[in-house]
Protein backbone atom coordinates (compact mmCIF):
# COMPACT_ATOMS: atom_id res chain seq x y z
CA UNK A 1 0.00 0.00 0.00
CA UNK A 2 3.00 2.27 0.25
CA UNK A 3 5.04 3.60 -2.63
CA UNK A 4 8.38 2.07 -3.55
CA UNK A 5 11.71 3.66 -2.73
CA UNK A 6 12.39 4.17 -6.45
CA UNK A 7 9.08 6.00 -6.91
CA UNK A 8 9.80 8.20 -3.89
CA UNK A 9 13.29 9.04 -5.20
CA UNK A 10 11.87 9.88 -8.62
CA UNK A 11 9.30 12.21 -7.06
CA UNK A 12 11.97 13.91 -4.96
CA UNK A 13 14.11 14.56 -8.03
CA UNK A 14 11.17 15.79 -10.09
CA UNK A 15 9.67 18.18 -7.52
CA UNK A 16 12.80 19.32 -5.65
CA UNK A 17 13.30 23.07 -5.50
CA UNK A 18 17.09 22.71 -5.20
CA UNK A 19 19.72 19.95 -5.14
CA UNK A 20 19.21 17.53 -2.23
CA UNK A 21 15.73 18.85 -1.40
CA UNK A 22 13.70 16.16 0.35
CA UNK A 23 11.39 18.08 2.65
CA UNK A 24 9.94 21.06 0.83
CA UNK A 25 6.19 21.39 0.62
CA UNK A 26 6.28 20.54 -3.10
CA UNK A 27 8.09 17.23 -2.51
CA UNK A 28 5.86 16.30 0.41
CA UNK A 29 2.69 17.05 -1.55
CA UNK A 30 3.94 14.99 -4.51
CA UNK A 31 4.73 11.99 -2.30
CA UNK A 32 1.39 12.25 -0.51
CA UNK A 33 -0.43 12.49 -3.84
CA UNK A 34 1.24 9.30 -4.99
CA UNK A 35 0.32 7.50 -1.77
CA UNK A 36 -3.27 8.79 -1.99
CA UNK A 37 -3.58 7.51 -5.56
CA UNK A 38 -2.27 4.10 -4.49
CA UNK A 39 -4.72 3.87 -1.61
CA UNK A 40 -7.60 5.00 -3.81
CA UNK A 41 -6.91 2.06 -6.12
CA UNK A 42 -6.73 -0.24 -3.09
CA UNK A 43 -10.21 0.83 -1.96
CA UNK A 44 -11.74 -0.04 -5.31
CA UNK A 45 -11.25 -3.73 -4.47
CA UNK A 46 -11.32 -3.55 -0.64
CA UNK A 47 -14.46 -1.57 0.04
CA UNK A 48 -14.74 -2.50 3.73
CA UNK A 49 -11.22 -1.48 4.76
CA UNK A 50 -12.31 1.27 7.11
CA UNK A 51 -9.04 1.42 9.05
CA UNK A 52 -7.16 2.14 5.84
CA UNK A 53 -9.77 4.68 4.83
CA UNK A 54 -9.09 6.62 8.02
CA UNK A 55 -5.41 6.77 7.08
CA UNK A 56 -6.36 7.98 3.63
CA UNK A 57 -8.45 10.79 5.08
CA UNK A 58 -5.55 11.83 7.32
CA UNK A 59 -3.25 11.94 4.28
CA UNK A 60 -5.73 14.05 2.33
CA UNK A 61 -5.99 16.49 5.27
CA UNK A 62 -2.20 16.70 5.56
CA UNK A 63 -1.87 17.36 1.82
CA UNK A 64 -4.50 20.11 2.12
CA UNK A 65 -2.52 21.73 4.96
CA UNK A 66 0.71 21.58 2.97
CA UNK A 67 -1.00 23.08 -0.07
CA UNK A 68 -2.40 25.89 2.07
CA UNK A 69 1.09 26.54 3.41
CA UNK A 70 2.60 26.59 -0.09
CA UNK A 71 -0.13 28.97 -1.23
CA UNK A 72 0.51 31.36 1.66
CA UNK A 73 4.26 31.45 0.94
CA UNK A 74 4.28 31.79 -2.85
CA UNK A 75 1.19 31.80 -5.06
CA UNK A 76 3.12 31.16 -8.29
CA UNK A 77 4.84 28.04 -6.89
CA UNK A 78 1.48 26.84 -5.59
CA UNK A 79 -0.18 27.24 -9.00
CA UNK A 80 2.75 25.49 -10.67
CA UNK A 81 2.52 22.58 -8.23
CA UNK A 82 -1.23 22.20 -8.68
CA UNK A 83 -0.82 22.17 -12.45
CA UNK A 84 2.07 19.68 -12.42
CA UNK A 85 0.19 17.26 -10.17
CA UNK A 86 -3.15 17.76 -11.91
CA UNK A 87 -5.04 18.27 -8.65
CA UNK A 88 -7.46 20.95 -9.79
CA UNK A 89 -9.34 21.27 -13.01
Amino acid sequence: MSITAEEKTRLMKEFATKEGDTGSAEVQVAILSSRIATLTEHFKTHKKDNHGRRGLLKMVALRRKLLDYARSKDEARYQSLIQRLGLRR
